[in-house]
């Protein structure tokens, strides 16, 4: 057990990469998605692509309408938690605030 604590106080200190919080839909107005990960490229040319099983790929979900990006992963996962127990209106309007056309932004994050 001994072994155990400085692991975990190694993990603590260490400085951690960034993040992302993304929405994903299938239209405007459709099915809303909420997800983060440290590489936003990457994983929506996942969603786009199929790689992804389950509730994205089952739903066509492949337009990226938001995103917030931080300096510290934690950061991210903490605030998609916290989105994911939004109503879906506080979803929303946070995406027209940015994007009221509920414009696919994939093409502004892959210049």
């Amino acid at each position: 057990m001994a072994g155990l604590v400085p692991a975990i106080h190694v993990l603590q200190n260490c400085s951690m990469a960034g993040g992302f919080v993304y929405i994903l839909t299938n239209r405007p107005n459709g099915i809303l998605y909420v997800g983060v990960t440290s590489d936003l490229v990457r994983r929506n040319y996942e969603h786009r692509s199929g790689f992804v099983e389950g509730f994205t790929k089952r739903h066509g979900l492949k337009r990226l309408v938001y995103f917030e990006q931080f300096d510290d992963i934690r950061a991210a996962i903490q605030r998609e938690h916290n989105m994911k127990h939004w109503p879906r209106a506080w979803k929303v309007r946070k995406i027209l605030v940015d994007n009221a056309d509920w414009a696919d932004l994939y093409s502004t994050i892959t210049k």
